[in-house]
């Protein structure tokens, strides 16, 4: 099997640059007014970075990512102003709400661990008796959490956001709405493509003129879980005898689990064999071509870090004013 050289970190310098953020997956550069976002093939789960990286994932996110703000902006304005190369984004500068915007509107994954191990509560929002995995919520439920600067994000409750000044509750009530709108169009935009999204998040910051504005991503694999629809219906409305079909992160948190990881200290992170790092690109490619009904076109690898700095200052360039 041929592998393929991944985007592991970069370490460019751009006109006017203040400061360098390596995130989880995204490297920002802050260039005062604007950023310039470079995703790479980091992958993380349970809040940690796994020892290797996914071939084509950040050109994968990004243009997702880029091709959903562009699909939403009429219910929320956006930071993103170009994708200069498959693997960067440029955009407005905004302060970020300390919060990220968790929206369910299933019983799976997380909320379905919760769910098992007896909680009826998440975030303050309540979980019926009597539900089952993959179980549709009567409403969508927005369970937020803090951004951490590092370590684990944590569980708040909307109540508390307000309390401990992280939104007013007029921002607040504006948030809630957006996810909510978001997430419907995200479920249709979906649904056209014969997939099910079962929860996602967002991110929004507020510009100095007091506008909020969607920040980061939205509707990847990597903040959203996705199923098939037919197999998803099949599973909720039939005989439940085999599990639903799903494209997102999530499998890459099941093999972790299965392995014994699941973010603890301690852990050590199972092996990742060349397979399996392969399997992992090939679903990331898969669902940008099921969300997309596009071919996924494998950018050129060969001196990628240059060619990445290369386009964002020939775009910088043309921004000058």
């Amino acid at each position: 099997m041929q592998t393929v050289e991944a985007i592991t970190t970069t370490d460019f310098e751009f006109p006017g640059q203040a400061a360098l953020y390596h995130g989880k997956v995204r490297d920002v550069y802050d260039l005062g007014d604007k950023l310039v976002m470079i995703a790479t093939d980091r992958i993380s789960a349970f809040d940690v970075i796994l020892p290797r990286a996914i071939p084509y994932k950040g050109q994968v996110l990004n243009q997702l990512a880029a091709h959903f703000l562009a699909a939403t902006e009429d219910i929320v304005p956006n930071w993103l102003r170009a994708t200069p190369d498959p693997n960067a984004a440029v955009g407005i500068k905004a302060e970020p709400f300390k919060i990220e915007l968790v929206i369910r509107g299933a019983l799976v994954g997380y909320s379905w661990r919760a769910y098992q191990s007896g909680e009826r509560t998440l975030c303050g929002e309540m979980m019926s008796e009597g539900l089952s995995e993959f179980d549709s919520f009567p409403e969508p439920l927005i369970t937020p959490s803090t951004k951490a600067d590092a370590g684990h994000d944590e569980d708040i409750t909307h109540a508390a956001v307000v309390e401990q000044g992280l939104a007013t509750p007029a921002d607040w009530q504006q948030l809630c709405a957006y996810t909510r709108a978001l997430f419907k169009r995200g479920q249709d935009l979906a649904a056209e493509r014969g997939l099910f999204l079962a929860d996602t998040k967002y991110e929004f910051g507020k510009l100095p003129n007091g506008e909020i504005i969607l920040i980061d991503e939205i509707h990847t694999p990597d903040s959203s879980r996705y199923f098939y629809a037919d197999s998803y219906a099949a599973y909720t409305e039939g005989a439940k005898t085999e599990a639903p079909r799903h494209l997102s992160k999530e499998f890459v948190r099941e093999w972790l689990m299965k392995g014994g990881f699941n973010g603890h200290n301690g852990q050590a992170v199972p092996v990742m064999t060349d397979e399996f790092v392969q399997s992992v690109s090939d679903r990331y490619i898969e669902l940008y071509e099921q969300l997309t009904g596009r071919q996924f076109e494998r950018r050129d690898y060969s001196d990628i870090n240059p060619a990445i700095q290369n386009a964002v200052k020939a775009y910088l360039e043309t921004t000058k004013s």
